[in-house]
């Protein structure tokens, strides 16, 4: 992994539930860090897995290492959102994380 290779912006975004002016319960989206990332398609024997499920529109984003993470968070990626359904630390190397994300409303 080169780091000019990590040349697209994309934003993770937690689920958070706060009171309104009614004091009602309301469930939203909150930015939580905007990183460099890579981004690709799945390709070979990962696509043909996620097309087994119906996740062909699984995109691969790798960045650097970051804690924090998990995959009840979300990914805006060029005004889609993706939810995170893997996360690997690279080599458990702590240098870059691969995460796998899965279009929301691309799986019928």
């Amino acid at each position: 992994m080169e780091i000019g290779d990590l040349r697209h912006r994309i934003t993770f975004q937690k689920h958070t539930t706060t009171i309104n002016e009614n004091g009602f319960e309301v469930e939203t989206w909150e930015d939580f860090k905007t990183v460099w990332a890579a981004a690709s398609n799945l390709h070979g024997r990962e696509y043909y897995a996620a097309a087994a499920v119906q996740a062909e529109n699984t995109v691969k984003f790798t960045i650097r290492y970051l804690t924090s993470l998990d995959t009840t968070m979300r990914i805006l990626f060029r005004g889609k959102q993706y939810n995170i359904i893997a996360i690997d630390n690279i080599k458990y190397q702590n240098r870059f994380i691969e995460i796998k994300a899965l279009e929301v409303g691309s799986n019928g």
